[in-house]
């Protein structure tokens, strides 16, 4: 029995890159001798246990073959002679195919080192097309190391093309390719992953609402960026600068759905976008089983970031709607979230970059200026029910009303 640190662990060792992750890969056992060693199993479909001192995941070396349709349709071999190099080669890229053994030392039979040295993303053998589920892995790992520099072999987009292509991504589950886009949203380039998505003809597929946005042009007094869909790329962009909130990334990539279907009639213009975007936000969360914090945010996002561009222009009464519906009243946090929100849209234009968003204090200063709103006095006149409810906006807007008579930046 052998026991060898793989994948995620060794990649991000060599490259000296922050990482929680902490696989084993364990060579001439069987489940019965991990039982007897005290590892506790929890894979279903092949045989992983869990060190109960170090929490850590050890599986058994293992082959696969292709048996079915999506990321489960496999078939899975464990046994004492299944060798590392037999584990290995199952593997997707040639840098997440190394091994350190217990004495540092380094194996590598797929150069994954020259590939980490040369900064690619390379396949490790053409059973890389049997799982749909590498496109989404390979795009995320491009959004992780974009930074560095790193990019995608040819051979190997090539390959992410003619999965697209084949129909097998619609056999993937729900939760994994949420799973996989919500890891890539917190990853450090983002919109490289939808990037990634549209060069093989994924997005389309998985997020035909976002592709639309591509070639759709928007008012150039407004973006001079032009394309609504590098508009949603450079929003991002500016969300990763301004938060690493997973729920505000997700907010941002789906605020201008709404723009993909704008009748062609009345381009470039957009009137009216925020209500037709709303059905697509909710199609792609019933669809992805996205958590609620996420779609709660995406649709007061999608239907209010205009409304919040235009604060200042808003008379009491529309501003203390928009204060509500947001749920600002409620809570505060909800409110900084919009705002992130609404700022990374503003900003995600080119020459906005660096801007000041002056919408955001204005609204801050509006809620802190009504949330504390008294009507003891009417509860002890005896007054209630919807007359409460009547008369605390009244004075909600009068305060609001006040603000912003005398309201300066």
């Amino acid at each position: 029995m052998k026991i060898y640190r793989v994948g995620g662990a060794v990649r991000d060792k060599l490259l000296n890159y922050p990482s929680d992750e902490n696989d084993w890969v364990v060579v001439g056992s069987s489940p019965q001798q991990m039982l007897e060693l005290g590892y506790q199993p929890v894979g279903q479909d092949f045989p992983v246990f869990i060190n109960t001192l170090s929490g850590e995941e050890y599986a058994l070396a293992r082959t696969e073959r292709k048996s079915g349709h999506g990321y489960g349709g496999f078939a899975f071999h464990t046994a004492p002679d299944v060798s590392l190099q037999d584990d290995l080669i199952r593997r997707d890229l040639t840098i997440n195919a190394m091994a350190e053994d217990d004495d540092g030392s380094i194996i590598d039979p797929h150069n994954g080192q020259q590939d980490l040295s040369n900064k690619i993303l390379r396949h490790v053998s053409p059973a890389f097309t049997e799982d749909p589920l590498r496109v989404l892995r390979v795009a995320r790992f491009a959004a992780r190391y974009h930074h560095l520099g790193f990019s995608i072999a040819e051979e190997t987009l090539s390959l992410m093309s003619t999965i697209s292509a084949s129909g097998e991504l619609q056999h993937l589950v729900a939760e994994r390719v949420w799973k996989e886009t919500e890891r890539a949203l917190c990853e450090r380039s983002p919109d490289i992953y939808l990037q990634t998505l549209r060069d093989c003809g994924a997005l389309a597929v998985l997020l035909p609402e976002v592709e639309k946005l591509f070639g759709v042009a928007q008012r150039a007094d407004y973006h001079p960026e032009i394309d609504t869909g590098i508009h949603t790329l450079m929003s991002l962009q500016q969300a990763v600068r301004l938060s690493d909130s997973s729920p505000i990334r997700f907010s941002v990539m789906v605020h201008d759905l709404g723009k993909g279907i704008t009748p062609d009639h009345i381009l470039p213009s957009h009137s009216g976008h925020e209500a037709r975007g709303l059905p697509l936000v909710k199609d792609i969360c019933d669809r992805l089983k996205v958590p609620n914090e996420h779609r709660q945010l995406a649709m007061v996002v999608t239907e209010f970031h205009l409304l919040c561009h235009k604060a200042f222009e808003l008379r009491p009464e529309t501003l203390l709607k928009l204060l509500k519906a947001i749920g600002a009243l409620k809570s505060s946090n909800r409110l900084e979230d919009f705002l992130t929100c609404c700022e990374a849209d503003a900003r995600g234009r080119t020459g906005f970059e660096d801007r000041a968003y002056p919408s955001s204090a204005y609204l801050r200063e509006a809620r802190e200026c009504i949330v504390k709103t008294d009507v003891a006095d009417l509860v002890a006149a005896g007054i209630s029910g919807a007359e409460i409810g009547k008369q605390l906006s009244a004075r909600q807007t009068a305060a609001l009303a006040d603000f912003k008579a005398h309201y300066s930046e």
